[in-house]
């Protein structure tokens, strides 16, 4: 096993709606904590809730002021998960592989914060170099993954968004390739699902397998945001099943009625209507 202080640092993104939050999101985080570090490869220094913003217009999903708040009542007793809310603040929805560019540069220009062993000097001109080629990452590669000192960032989520890769006009594959080829991605598997046969059956996703971490819950826990909804709808309790303060919070601003779960009903979803539009442009001009 490698020396803690040879493992590479990793920081955990999960992307999703959050409506709401709920315990098993949570879980998720330390799950994948465990596994990466069980390897005794990684280090994992951060977790990152980013809520998706209103332009994903899914049915049901309710203000993102809402679930942004939720979020961060429901980390607010950890010491290493947080919530950024800059996906949350676009006015349009911007896809996974744009919000990985967005904290992998964010990540590059605050590399000081995780690398503490640098010079000083050295630190304020890598920043002030970065800065100048922001813009010009985001239009080429979208990270540098020679960069020193700058930690890994890997998507995290369950076997469903793994398995929402194969749903046709969801994903652009290049964003795919993007996020499990350059990234990589950890995925928690829970019962009644299997990840490493979807694995194997799709080509991209095979191809980038080893950037793939399979991580099995084996505590039955069939929490489901639907679910709440659905009780929360009827009148039913979701105590212990959220955390406190996201009940209380739920409770007390009257959130999640039939009306709620209506709202976008009417709405292709973001990406559906973005890359229909786009595969149907692209077979008129065949």
């Amino acid at each position: 096993m490698e020396k803690s202080g040879e493992r590479k640092e990793v920081v955990l993104l999960a992307c999703g709606s959050f409506n709401p939050i709920t315990n098993m999101h949570l879980r998720l985080f330390e799950l994948a904590r465990d596994h990466l570090h069980e390897t005794g490869k990684y280090k994992v220094i951060k977790g990152m809730i980013s809520p998706v913003g209103d332009g994903y217009k899914k049915k049901g999903l309710i203000e993102a002021h809402h679930r942004v708040a939720m979020a961060e009542l429901a980390t607010r007793s950890s010491d290493w998960v947080t919530v950024d809310t800059w996906e949350s603040l676009q006015e349009e929805w911007v896809e996974t592989a744009q919000v990985f560019r967005h904290h992998y540069q964010q990540l590059s220009s605050n590399s000081s914060e995780y690398n503490k062993d640098d010079d000083v000097i050295l630190i304020k001109k890598k920043k002030r170099k970065l800065e100048k080629e922001e813009a010009a990452l985001e239009k080429t590669v979208p990270y540098r993954s020679e960069t020193k000192g700058v930690p890994e960032l890997k998507l995290l989520c369950g076997a469903d968004l793994l398995e929402s890769f194969g749903t046709p006009n969801l994903w652009k594959q290049e964003d795919i390739i993007e996020i499990v080829g350059k990234f990589g991605l950890v995925c928690i598997s829970r019962g009644g699902t299997n990840a490493q046969k979807f694995i194997y059956e799709s080509d991209v996703l095979w191809k980038y397998k080893n950037n793939i971490a399979v991580v099995e819950e084996w505590i039955p826990n069939e929490i489901s945001a639907t679910r709440i909804r659905r009780s929360l709808r009827r009148g039913r309790s979701v105590r212990y099943l959220l955390p406190e303060l996201v009940v209380d919070y739920i409770e007390k601003n009257d959130l999640y009625s039939a009306e709620s779960e209506e709202k976008n009903a009417d709405v292709i979803l973001a990406p559906l209507q973005r890359y229909t539009k786009d595969a149907n442009k692209n077979e008129t001009k065949k």
